[in-house]
C-alpha cells in the first residue's frame, strides 16, 4: 500500500470513530456528570415544592370546611338553645287571647315574639308547616302518643300538635312533637 492510501484509511478509521479520542469521552462524561446531577436534583426539588403547594392548598381548603362547619354547628346549637323561649311565648300569647283582658300585655308580647322570631329567621331559622290534618311522616314529626280518630278519615294523621318542628335550611333541628290517630 501506499502512503497516500494508508493516510486515507486512517481517516476513514477516525471518521467511523467520530473523532473521539477516549480521554475526551471520560472527559465529557465526567463534565456531563455533575450537570446532570443538578439538574436531576433541580427537577425533584421542583417536583418537592409542586407536592407542598398541593398539599398546602389541600390543607386550606380542609380548614376552610371545618371552620364553616364549627360556625354552622355554632349557629344551630345557639337557635336550639332558644326554641324553648319561643314555645313559652306561643303559650303566653295563647293564654293571655283566652281571657281578653290586658290587650297591652298582649300587643306587647306579640312584638317581642316578632321581633324574635324574624331575628332567628334572618340566621336560617324556620317553623314547619302546621301538621293537623296531614298524614304523618316520620321525616319532620315524632309521635308522642296515639288516640282513636275522631272519625275514620283521621286514621293515621294527625291530630294535634303539642310542640312546633323547626328546621336551618332544609335540615331539621328540631321535630314536630305530635298526636297522631288511630282506628278505633
Amino acid at each position: 500500500m501506499s502512503e497516500k492510501e494508508a493516510s486515507n484509511n486512517e481517516e476513514l478509521q477516525e471518521e467511523k470513530n467520530g473523532n473521539q479520542n477516549p480521554e475526551t469521552t471520560e472527559e465529557t462524561s465526567v463534565e456531563q456528570d455533575p450537570v446532570v446531577k443538578l439538574e436531576d436534583e433541580v427537577k425533584d426539588l421542583k417536583d418537592q415544592n409542586l407536592r407542598l403547594y398541593a398539599e398546602f392548598e389541600n390543607f386550606r381548603r380542609r380548614t376552610a370546611k371545618e371552620r364553616l362547619a364549627l360556625m354552622e354547628s355554632a349557629n344551630e346549637d345557639t337557635l336550639t338553645a332558644l326554641l324553648p323561649i319561643l314555645d313559652d311565648f306561643e303559650r303566653a300569647l295563647k293564654n293571655t287571647e283566652e281571657t281578653e283582658e290586658n290587650t297591652a300585655v298582649l300587643e306587647g308580647l306579640k312584638l317581642i315574639q316578632h321581633k324574635l322570631m324574624e331575628t332567628l329567621k334572618g340566621k336560617g331559622l324556620s317553623a314547619m308547616e302546621s301538621t293537623v290534618g296531614r298524614e304523618f311522616d316520620v321525616e319532620e314529626m315524632e309521635a308522642i302518643t296515639q288516640i282513636p280518630a275522631p272519625s275514620p278519615e283521621m286514621a293515621g294523621k294527625i291530630i294535634d300538635e303539642v310542640e312546633k318542628g323547626y328546621k336551618i335550611g332544609d335540615r331539621v333541628i328540631r321535630y314536630a312533637k305530635v298526636v297522631v290517630g288511630k282506628e278505633a
